[in-house]
């Protein structure tokens, strides 16, 4: 049996001197401390939370960092993410050049970021990261967020009642444009992304597809909570991709979460309970 670690992400606000904005939210923190519980059941240890102004890019880095120097073949990583979702103009032409084998996402002039505390993460610094896993550890990432949304694209007028966990279009090209030497150096000093150089097995469930928003709540975001109640306090023992479809019949037809995987394949995330260690 390996051995599992895992970091729980959930961010209520974010630095407004940064973004010029709190984007205040309600559940993400009840998010993120909900899922490590759910990971202290299993057995995961040691297990990180990271809370709002905790929740900067140097505290996931490294965090990520340290499981990726720990872990070997057979363990797995799983990492929680609540909060708002934006993007970044893509400046290094990655996003143009998808990998076959990465399911579910969709090829735009953007990447998708996470709104940390401090800055944005950019989905490039989290392919770097995943790079530095050894083969055949297995990578659960759950994103209860606006994952990514392109902007160049007409999108649907919500029609959800709950508030968005997607950073406003205008304000992402704001703090961009106020930052751009920070993310643009960002890109530049990162490799071009490639689904290749990934040698462990990366699942990723986020909370809605790229044209619609994820919900937030009073006590858990909308994706956070119909997990919980498919997850049924651990009574469900059905594989990822089981859990994922089991959590859409839930969910309603403006927000539909998301499934795609990268790196090395792994049979036991499609086979065997999920977030099994």
């Amino acid at each position: 049996m390996g051995r599992g670690m895992s970091l729980h992400i959930g961010l209520n606000f974010v630095d407004p001197e940064h973004y010029q904005w709190d984007g205040a939210l309600a559940a993400c923190e009840y998010d993120a401390t909900d899922m490590e519980a759910l990971a202290a059941g299993l057995g995961y240890k040691p297990r990180t939370v990271l809370l709002t102004k905790d929740a900067t890019s140097r505290k996931v880095i490294a965090g990520i960092k340290k499981a990726a120097k720990t872990l070997v073949a057979g363990d797995t990583f799983l990492v929680t993410y609540a909060g708002h979702g934006g993007q970044v103009p893509d400046t290094n032409g990655d996003e143009a050049k998808k990998d076959p084998g990465e399911r579910g996402e969709y090829a735009d002039e953007y990447d998708e970021t996470w709104l940390l505390y401090d800055r944005e993460l950019i989905d490039d610094e989290l392919y770097a990261l995943w790079a530095l896993f050894a083969p055949k550890v297995r990578i659960i990432v759950l994103s209860d967020s606006c994952h990514s949304g392109t902007i160049t694209r007409d999108r649907p007028k919500s029609i959800d009642p709950l508030p968005s966990r997607r950073m406003p279009a205008q304000r992402a090209t704001e703090v961009y444009e106020a930052h751009k030497k920070l993310y643009d150096g960002i890109q530049a000093k990162i490799p071009s992304r490639d689904a290749k150089s990934i040698k462990a097995s990366v699942v990723l469930i986020s909370g809605c597809q790229d044209n619609q928003t994820s919900g937030d709540g009073d006590r858990n975001g909308r994706f956070t909570g119909q997990l919980k109640t498919v997850w049924n306090n651990g009574s469900f023992n059905g594989p990822l991709p089981k859990l994922h479809k089991a959590i859409l019949t839930g969910m309603p037809p403006f927000q539909t979460p998301n499934y795609y995987t990268i790196g090395a394949r792994d049979t036991t995330l499609t086979s065997k309970p999920a977030f099994h260690i």
